[in-house]
């Protein structure tokens, strides 16, 4: 029989329409169609300006909007040569904010996951948690999901006084929390019989087809681009990259890549401590301090080819610019080039769309019930597939 899963299925996690071709209850293959939720982001970035494209970059992974804008900015700060000159209290607020909105979307991932299996409860708990994050965040920038907080150059604006207590507050209230999911999810025998041993993926196949984030981290590969890359301050905090060790059934298991999700948060309350360390005593705020001080008032760079990546809470977000100057002709018909703000083309690198392309590989000879654990277990979000 072909069956569609999708587009309408609550378990496909948005608008993918999955093409079953099965054998009883035995799934045969998997095509997925992708393309019901196509945002146009290349085609914006090619019409407006670096800094007006911030709010585009959002919509993308909208459950990590923060992400999104940090990976942007810090491309076009490379390009403008003002990377070194962003200040250090602007770089740590930036990773406060990346790392609360990765533990919020690693709560919907598990919270989700735990409804596509039947448990409804951990999608309430973490919903609950969620909301704290959210509020935190939209305090700071006054949007609940789509923040256009990180800026080139610098920030929307400086935390709200009273922000690095309140988060403070939220990881001693949270960490407590997290034991108790653990022992209603991941110790939860029958969680654990619907996910140990499915849908295992092998490091080679993941490498192969371009997985990354707790994709390739589940099937044992210690590859994460805060560590790799080194970008704005990770270098200077210390966290682990969790991995998948097969610890209920096999290496790259579903249980394994919700583990390291699970490890994740973990690693990202620790990095919140450090930032609010520093940012309470040695880059305490000012009256002084001005976010926007290094925002360049022209948003020209010289004529160049350009990849930027960064470690978002689904893998590798990377954008690719290409910058050249504008054409025009004189009177004269001569060609005339002048500086733009407007890049040339753009094109972006979505983790989404690299770790969905691998579920057909993982779902031969699956039952249909395993292939919702398995497709849960991707975590992708069809903003980011699209794009």
């Amino acid at each position: 029989m072909v069956l569609n899963m999708g587009p309408q299925h609550p378990s496909t996690h948005g608008v993918l329409r999955l093409e079953l071709i099965t054998d009883g209850e035995i799934v045969k293959e998997v095509i997925p169609h992708i393309g019901y939720l196509h945002r146009c982001f290349e085609k914006h970035a090619e019409s407006l300006t670096y800094q007006q494209t911030i709010p585009f970059t959002d919509r993308m992974d909208y459950l990590a909007s923060m992400n999104n804008s940090h990976a942007w900015v810090m491309g076009v700060e490379r390009m403008l040569g003002i990377d070194k000159e962003i200040p250090k209290r602007v770089e740590y607020i930036r990773v406060l904010v990346c790392e609360l909105n990765r533990i919020a979307s690693h709560l919907i991932a598990i919270g989700t996951y735990g409804i596509d299996i039947g448990a409804f409860t951990p999608f309430l708990w973490c919903f609950r948690d969620r909301e704290h994050i959210m509020g935190m965040l939209e305090w700071a920038s006054g949007s609940r999901m789509l923040y256009n907080y990180i800026w080139v150059g610098g920030l929307f604006y400086d935390l709200p006084v009273g922000f690095e207590e309140r988060a403070r507050e939220f990881v001693e209230y949270f960490k407590p929390k997290m034991v108790e999911l653990n022992g209603l999810l991941t110790d939860n025998q029958v969680f654990i019989n619907r996910t140990a041993n499915v849908g295992v993926l092998p490091l080679d196949v993941a490498i192969n087809y371009g997985c990354s984030g707790p994709m390739l981290r589940g099937s044992g590969l210690k590859y994460d681009l805060r560590r790799i890359d080194g970008y704005s301050v990770y270098p200077e905090l210390e966290f682990d990259i969790p991995i998948g060790t097969g610890l209920m059934g096999k290496v790259g298991d579903c249980w394994d890549r919700y583990k390291v999700r699970v490890d994740e948060i973990q690693e990202s309350l620790k990095i919140i401590e450090q930032c609010l360390d520093r940012l309470q005593k040695e880059l305490k705020r000012t009256p002084e301090f001005d976010p926007r001080a290094k925002l360049p008032r022209k948003l020209s760079p010289k004529p160049q080819d350009y990849y930027v990546r960064c470690e978002a809470p689904k893998g590798e977000l990377g954008f690719y610019f290409i910058h050249l100057q504008r054409k025009e002709k004189d009177k004269n018909g001569n060609d005339r080039f002048f500086d733009t703000e407007i890049p040339f083309r753009v094109k972006s690198r979505g983790p989404s769309f690299s770790n969905l392309s691998v579920l057909p590989a993982m779902s031969k000879n699956v039952m249909i019930a395993d292939l919702i654990a398995i497709v849960g277990s991707i975590d992708f979000v069809l903003g980011e597939v699209d794009r």
